[in-house]
């Protein structure tokens, strides 16, 4: 039996191995994990989109990101998290890996390869809830709007922009920059007006969206 070289471990082999994980097919709106269930697993999008939701003790829900291909959820179970803290729905048909607890520590203390992929997910994860904070405390909602559509179709990322959105709502839209739906229907329609976005099967985002980004605006109270 040939014997493999100790550099020869595939980060992205392990996280589609079934022996280790486990991939599951999600279709639209099927719920990943609630909140309030128990934390002991990581997982991984092979494929599709998800959305993340928080529920507060009055009963109002806020969606907190969305999250694409390639990238990790649940992560708080490695940090001493013992229940969930949010609920992660499929926004439409998704392959998503389920990573035990224990191997997913494993993996890590034994495999520099994956420690070097988690950890950059981790700080890139970091970096975005900085630039959220920093985009929801100074920038209009129209900014605010324009530089979450970017996002999601993933203008600035290493991977190629994805131009067309997934189907997602107004209202979802609204609860991620913390305005009304009136007021992103009022910035969508402007921005459809103006060649930014147009619609194809989903949203499609035009980098000259990213002219609103990089242009000053006050910061209106919506």
């Amino acid at each position: 039996m040939a014997i493999k070289p100790p550099n020869s471990f595939n980060p992205k082999s392990f996280l589609t191995y079934l022996g280790e994980g486990r991939s599951i097919e999600f279709g639209k709106g099927q719920i990943v994990l609630s909140q309030g269930d128990p934390a002991d697993a990581v997982f991984y999008i092979q494929k599709g989109k998800v959305k993340v939701t928080v529920v507060s003790a009055q009963g109002k829900e806020a969606v907190i990101a969305i999250l694409g291909s390639n990238e990790f959820f649940g992560e708080g179970c490695l940090a001493g998290q013992s229940q969930r803290i949010a609920t992660v729905t499929a926004m439409m048909e998704s392959v998503i890996v389920r990573l035990e607890k224990a191997a997913i520590v494993r993996v890590i203390r034994q495999q520099p390869a994956f420690s070097e992929l988690f950890i950059a997910h981790l700080l890139s994860r970091t970096i975005r809830v900085e630039a959220d904070l920093v985009d929801q405390l100074f920038n209009s909602s129209e900014k605010r709007l324009a530089r979450l559509l970017l996002l999601l179709a993933n203008f600035g990322k290493e991977d190629k922009p994805d131009p067309i959105i997934a189907q997602i709502s107004q209202e979802t839209l609204a609860e991620m920059i913390g305005t009304t739906r009136s007021r992103v229907s009022f910035f969508m329609n402007k921005f459809r007006k103006l060649g930014f976005i147009s619609y194809n099967g989903g949203i499609e985002v035009h980098s000259s969206l990213l002219n609103v980004v990089l242009h000053d605006q006050p910061k209106d109270e919506m």
